[in-house]
């Protein structure tokens, strides 16, 4: 078993937040009009769901009979997993650390069914002030994160782990906000380093920020995000998560093999929410950044689209947010996942 090296309480702390903390719903509207929704699914606003985005475009939900009754997207992975616990969704596109937290701590009864991508995580700097990862230790560099718990915040700590950083100056350093905040301290020279998802990595690449680490340089297939379902909807409708695998991957293959027309379907539609989204999580001013196709298309580059997961990976994920203390140690990664809707088609 593995030595927590935070102290075990965390896992608590994170449960409250879990429980009690109200996620944003970008959308709100009722796609059916019915009073009593079929399925409630949610995502994470970055391109880590592109292939939900990419499926919600094109119909291919509606297509194959699913009833989305409304679609709701979340600032963080921690939020969405809020949402989870508190019962407003059944199925979610969620970065698996969140999902993780949410099964172990507040014990909510979901099932990971697929994958969505690998990596798609980094550090950005300003090259002026930080040149080399040790800078990060310098008492005056002031860096962005998300809140302990998330999978940047995980993330933070592989960095330290890998490059032996001193953990204390680290967090004395840290401002614990959502990307697109983190975004807007960069634009008002507010931060010197960010440790975020993409596609805010490629945003603060466009506003003069270098990205210094990438979850490839610490952590060898490492897997991002996943599509998770209720447990109940698996044992009531089984059909409709075998369709909700199916066009995950029919969404997935289809961005890998043009991935200009999904930056381009991923900008509109990104640029359409944020006037609902980025407002309420940030301030007015958030409405002057541009999400771009182009910085849409130089941030999915760096991400590995595909529907596989390693079981393997999910223990090792699962082992090391236990040594972190976010959650009690010995949960099993098959607990979690159910993979027999991946079948070959």
């Amino acid at each position: 078993m593995m030595k927590n090296r935070r102290g075990s309480s965390l896992y608590v702390l994170l449960t409250l937040v879990l429980v009690f903390i109200f996620g944003q719903d970008a959308f709100g509207q009722n796609i059916s009009g019915s009073k009593r929704p079929s399925i409630g699914l949610a995502m994470e606003f970055n391109d880590h769901a592109a292939c939900a985005y990419i499926a919600r475009d094109k119909g291919w939900f509606t297509a194959e009979g699913i009833n989305i009754s409304a679609y709701k997207s979340y600032a963080t992975g921690m939020a969405l997993s809020a949402a989870l616990a508190r019962g407003d969704i059944q199925v979610a596109y969620m970065c698996l650390i969140p999902a993780i937290n949410a099964y172990a701590n507040a014990r909510v009864p979901i099932r990971i069914v697929a994958g969505t991508h690998k990596y798609g995580y980094g550090v950005v700097v300003n090259k002026d002030k930080v040149k080399d990862i040790k800078d990060l230790e310098n008492p005056a560099i002031r860096i962005g994160c998300v809140r302990q718990g998330g999978t940047v915040d995980v993330i933070m700590h592989k960095v330290i782990d890998r490059y032996h950083l001193d953990e204390t100056k680290i967090l004395r350093n840290i401002r614990r906000m959502n990307p697109a905040r983190q975004v807007m301290a960069i634009k008002m020279g507010q931060l010197d380093a960010a440790f975020m998802p993409e596609h805010w990595l490629a945003m603060a690449e466009n506003l003069g920020f270098t990205i210094l680490i990438t979850t490839q340089d610490v952590w060898p297939d490492m897997q991002g995000s996943v599509l998770v379902v209720k447990e109940e909807l698996i044992k009531t409708s089984p059909d409709v998560v075998e369709k909700l695998v199916k066009v995950t991957r029919k969404g997935t293959m289809w961005l890998n093999q043009d991935g200009r027309d999904a930056s381009t379907i991923l900008a509109r539609q990104f640029s359409i929410e944020k006037k609902n989204y980025l407002p309420s999580k940030v301030d007015a001013e958030s409405n002057n950044l541009e999400i771009t196709p182009e910085v849409i298309d130089r941030s999915m580059k760096r991400i590995l689209f595909t529907t596989n997961i390693d079981p393997n990976m999910v223990q090792e994920m699962i082992d090391y947010v236990a040594s972190l203390g976010y959650i009690k140690q010995g949960i099993k990664a098959d607990a979690v996942l159910d993979l027999r809707f991946l079948k070959d088609e």
